[in-house]
């Protein structure tokens, strides 16, 4: 008689390849960046059409402040989830919840608010992702086709930075300003990216991405060669842009 198949293993929750003391450097600065940029903005500027649906600067800018408050409050955050929860759930009804909120709100006065949030978000992100970060979140995260568990740090720790900093170039964009990039920063950011993407997809590689925050990765032999602006990288990667072969694998942003 043949013994039945083991069961296939479950793939482990992704978790935080940075460092704690590194996410919360990065996550300090990218804050600090963004409000460097919404400072400023032109009246104009705030009634501008990002890359994502929907939304202008100011959009973008209130889910950004609500997604920090969110952070720096566990009240904030069970009241946030309990809303989106009646709204149908998922991250598209939670941004909706934040940006709903901050709706009678100008853009200064979003700016105010988030000064005054950032600082609390930080620390409340870094305090949470210290006492339950190897905790998985209890929703299944949709990624493109994938369907996977995170860590609870994974989130606070890596991709709630990922999202100012992704939102910070949708705003530059949409105002035609140049956007701070720095080897040091967004370097360090872009470089975890490019180790999840690759991590991801498991095939040989090469890959060069210019700009201030770009650098050059390989792995295997005879894989795709790769050749783009870092910025452009992630914004493919995000779902942003679109690209083939490798190119077509999304990292969570």
């Amino acid at each position: 008689m043949t013994a039945p198949a083991p069961a296939p293993a479950r793939p482990r929750p992704r978790s935080a390849a940075l460092d704690r003391a590194t996410a919360y450097r990065l996550a300090a600065t990218e804050y600090e960046r963004m409000l460097v940029l919404l400072r400023d903005l032109d009246p104009a500027d705030w009634r501008r059409a990002t890359d994502c649906p929907g939304w202008d600067v100011r959009a973008m800018a209130a889910h950004v402040l609500g997604m920090a408050e969110m952070a720096a409050s566990v009240r904030e955050m069970a009241r946030q989830n309990r809303l989106a929860g009646k709204a149908g759930g998922g991250i598209d009804a939670l941004t909706g919840v934040q940006v709903r909120a901050h709706a009678d709100q100008d853009g200064p006065a979003i700016v105010a608010a988030l000064e005054a949030t950032a600082p609390r978000a930080v620390r409340g992100r870094r305090r949470l992702s210290r006492v339950v970060g190897r905790a998985k979140l209890p929703e299944e995260q949709v990624n493109g086709a994938i369907r996977e568990h995170w860590r609870i740090g994974f989130l606070l720790d890596v991709v709630l930075t990922r999202d100012v900093w992704m939102h910070r170039i949708d705003v530059s964009r949409a105002s035609g300003r140049e956007p701070e990039l720095t080897p040091g920063h967004d370097g360090v950011l872009v470089a975890d990216v490019v180790a999840e993407w690759a991590q991801r997809h498991g095939r040989p590689y090469g890959l060069t991405l210019t700009g201030p925050a770009g650098g050059q990765w390989s792995s295997g032999t005879g894989g795709e060669q790769l050749e783009l602006d870092a910025v452009e990288f992630c914004r493919v990667l995000s779902g942003r842009g679109s690209g083939s072969g490798l190119l077509g694998q999304l990292v969570p942003f």
